[in-house]
């Protein structure tokens, strides 16, 4: 399992790199020729192609627990009623979905999108273990774990958690399975129905955020999973959602920092599209002798984390002890703990992960540069 996720690693970033080439000259090219040139369909189908398999590096990612988290303070029976919609239509008329929330739960500080993921994939699993129809019922409460039960449960830490349940009435899994159910590619699947990722992904989306899984199942009796994950002692913060309208542009100066070529390119492509005075450099070297040459002009610097010569951290921190003024964006398909611990971004590190879209880093960028204005 070990050996997977250090090759997942391996190959994340020069894939997400060309997956992101993929997705950024295809969604430019989509909107150049507009939705009724006969080339549109084949456009959108390119792209939504390269987006599966930006996903299944997502999935490998998250199993390796490499991927950066971008965490909140998040209600999580808020997160579940959000998803019921689309989950009673995903599930099938066949399977009876119910919610069953503690009323005054916890705060747990998370990845909104990752604990998303999490439910979607063990609502899913339960699906597919009743092909004939049953109940799936979600649960969540708080609960306190002591020292006592520490002591029987290797790894976990005593202290404050939320817990949240999924149980289906399916036909179960035998001793055997349940051993096995969380090694990457392992399914009870027929060929071409399932990788095997689902509940490897949960594993290690849980373990990257200090929690842990119980699973309790019976053949012909059903299963349960239950999820705990840490509480905190704050408020929840009202999620933020993508807006929707056009990407506002505007005329300041941006230096891309990266060393893949076609990258690069895509992304100066998309940023002049959009306005934008758009500097390029392929090392940290070139970027540094760039900003000391214009200080004042450059108002953003977006850099991949592994850049040749000087690399994208020492960049950040060799701008902050220059008093550099502008915004400072990292971009990344890589895996390591670079930034810092865990990968887990903080209030003075913005990061945007490949493959990215258009639409995306243009946001991104907007809204990097209006926080200089305020």
């Amino acid at each position: 399992m070990e050996s997977i996720a250090l090759l997942a690693g391996g190959i994340a970033h020069d894939f997400n790199n060309v997956l992101g080439v993929i997705i950024g000259y295809a969604e430019l090219a989509l909107k150049k020729v507009g939705a009724s040139h006969p080339l549109s369909e084949n456009l959108t189908r390119i792209t939504q192609a390269a987006q599966q398999g930006a996903q299944m590096v997502r999935q490998l990612l998250a199993f390796s627990r490499r991927q950066i988290l971008s965490p909140q303070d998040i209600n999580i029976n808020n997160l579940i009623e959000g998803l019921l919609k689309l989950l009673g239509k995903t599930l099938g008329e066949h399977i009876q979905l119910k919610f069953i929330p503690e009323e005054h739960i916890h705060t747990i500080h998370a990845d909104p999108v990752q604990i998303e993921q999490i439910v979607m994939n063990l609502c899913l699993n339960a699906r597919d273990a009743m092909p004939e129809g049953g109940q799936l019922i979600i649960e969540t409460s708080n609960c306190q774990l002591d020292d006592e039960y520490c002591k029987t449960h290797a790894q976990v830490k005593p202290g404050d958690y939320i817990m949240m349940a999924v149980t289906d009435t399916g036909h179960g899994m035998s001793k055997a399975i349940q051993e096995r159910i969380f090694e990457p590619f392992f399914t009870t699947k027929q060929p071409g129905k399932g990788t095997g990722l689902g509940l490897s992904v949960v594993h290690g989306i849980v373990t990257q955020h200090g929690g842990f899984i119980n699973v309790y199942s019976e053949v012909g009796k059903g299963t349960t999973f239950k999820i705990y994950l840490p509480s905190v002692e704050r408020p929840a913060v009202a999620r933020k959602e993508m807006l929707k309208e056009e990407i506002p542009g505007g005329s300041e100066t941006v230096l891309i920092v990266e060393d893949e070529a076609g990258m690069r390119d895509m992304m100066k492509a998309v940023l002049e599209n959009l306005g934008y005075s758009v500097i390029a450099a392929e090392d940290g070297e070139q970027a540094l002798h760039l900003i000391s040459d214009n200080p004042h002009r450059i108002q953003l610097v977006i850099s991949d984390i592994i850049v040749p010569k000087i690399g994208g951290k020492e960049l950040f921190e060799e701008l902050k002890s220059m008093n550099f003024e502008g915004q400072f964006l990292f971009i990344s398909g890589y895996t390591s703990n670079v930034i810092h611990h865990n990968f887990i971004t903080d209030k003075d590190v913005e990061a945007l992960l490949k493959p990215f879209s258009p639409a995306e880093l243009g946001k991104k960028v907007r809204a990097l540069l209006d926080r200089v204005k305020r």
